[in-house]
């Protein structure tokens, strides 16, 4: 991590930070905040743009509802709140036993586009939302095309200085994922498409791949039981529910209860206590890796308050007294 990614005094993050808490490219966060205005950074006396915990969460959330298959366009200007409703499912349409959308392509290169009119691959679950013959005909297209699922890009060859020509062009459609067909480029500059998630395939392509690229990981938004748990860095810290006294008093009671669990527990709040408060003091000292150490801090601390809302369970069906009745939940 360079100092460029460090995060300023008050917990504001640079872009490349940014990028990394959140899963969205730097390419793709400078054409959202353009063309929808999903935040609105700070900038620093050099120009920089510096993003608050606030803006972090937001785009956490939009990130996850776009990889679900919402257009950015519709939930670009929802409020932080909004956001969090739609991602608990409080207005999303009811899809128990409905059919998966088709899988949205979009096409852009000159003789791709011409075999996909040629050869129609178009099936009930495929869908092309854009065929363009060349990237100045996307880039001009009013109105734009419907966001897709799967880019498919066309470049005969690739030399290392178009890399962040294509990141913008796959940002621009706002595909989740963009194939690069090519017939010649460096390992090198292929090691640095890997890197910013574009998947480079050599030329020739057979459209039958298409219906592979859209059925497995591509194009498809991902059970909500794997998804990753939302982290909303915005939100305060929880409070400690117990103090150390209470945890003592605690695993002293354990001996006379019916099981360890007490003893166990106090072990697991304590643990997380202490990297909690290991995580806050790298967040503040360690400029270089803020960013990672934020969400270290806030997700154990989540992860504690959990655990003491177990212990509190346990605490209350084993009859244990603490000295001090402001530690109860």
């Amino acid at each position: 991590m360079t100092d460029q990614d460090a995060a300023l005094p008050g917990h504001t993050y640079r872009i490349g930070a940014v990028s990394r808490l959140t899963g969205v490219p730097a390419d793709t966060l400078r054409v959202w905040e353009r063309r929808y205005s999903v935040v609105s950074p700070l900038r620093s006396e050099s120009g920089t743009r510096l993003y608050g915990p606030d803006d972090v969460s937001r785009l956490t959330l939009i990130k996850r509802l776009v990889d679900r298959g919402d257009a950015i366009s519709s939930v670009a200007n929802l409020s932080l709140d909004q956001l969090r409703e739609r991602i608990r499912g409080t207005d999303l349409p009811e899809t128990t036993g409905a059919p998966e959308r088709p899988c949205r392509v979009l096409v852009i290169g000159s003789s791709l586009a011409e075999r996909f009119r040629r050869e129609n691959p178009i099936s009930g679950d495929i869908e092309i939302v854009g065929l363009f013959g060349s990237r100045r005909a996307f880039l001009a297209a009013e109105p734009p095309p419907p966001t897709p699922d799967v880019a498919v890009i066309e470049y005969p060859t690739i030399q290392g200085d178009q890399v962040r020509e294509i990141g913008e062009l796959v940002a621009k459609s706002g595909a989740a994922r963009a194939i690069l067909v090519y017939s010649f480029a460096t390992r090198s500059t292929i090691e640095r498409l890997d890197a910013r998630r574009m998947i480079p395939k050599r030329a020739p392509v057979e459209l039958h791949e298409l219906r592979h690229w859209c059925a497995g990981e591509f194009g498809r938004a991902p059970a909500r039981g794997s998804e990753e748990p939302a982290l909303d860095l915005s939100l305060p810290i929880p409070q400690r529910h117990f103090t150390d006294a209470d945890l003592l008093r605690i695993a002293a009671a354990s001996p006379s209860v019916r099981c360890e669990c007490p003893h166990h527990l106090v072990d697991l709040v304590l643990s997380l206590n202490a990297f909690e408060s290991y995580s806050a003091e790298c967040e503040d000292r360690n400029a270089e890796d803020a960013a990672l150490h934020a969400y270290l801090h806030a997700a154990t601390a989540q992860a504690r308050s959990m655990m003491e809302v177990a212990l509190a369970r346990v605490v209350a069906a084993e009859g244990i007294e603490l000295a001090n009745p402001d530690g109860e939940i």
